[in-house]
């Protein structure tokens, strides 16, 4: 069973920064895929960045682009998620995913953790 904690949510400032964790209960390389999503409120859950853990690339969202970053600390089994002039809309909880394709496709979930901006 695979367990993943996100950490780091809290009441931003708009312009302000913050850095979310997520710690997975195996290393991450055992992943194809790690990922960051949100669901905003009264909106479908979106794909914020997605890492692949094999050549280490990552595609972001457009919302998000030049503002967020990824990063990874393969020691500690967790990703990170760097999150730098933040706004309003950026508001929502945070979810961290992880993805095995073998023996078959799944994906793992943590609970998710609140991010608000707000003056």
């Amino acid at each position: 069973q695979v367990q993943i904690v996100e950490s780091g949510g809290g009441l931003v400032q708009p312009g302000g920064s913050l850095r979310l964790s997520c710690s997975v209960s195996r290393n991450i390389f055992s992943f194809y895929l790690m990922s960051w999503y949100r669901q905003r409120p009264g909106k479908q859950r979106e794909l914020v960045a997605i890492t692949d853990t094999t050549g280490g690339s990552t595609t972001y969202g457009d919302s998000v682009k030049g503002r967020f970053a990824v990063s990874r600390d393969v020691d500690k089994n967790s990703i990170y998620l760097q999150m730098n002039n933040l706004n309003t809309k950026d508001t929502g909880v945070y979810y961290c995913k992880a993805t095995v394709e073998h023996p078959r496709r799944e994906d793992y979930w943590g609970q998710g953790t609140q991010v608000t901006v707000s003056s």
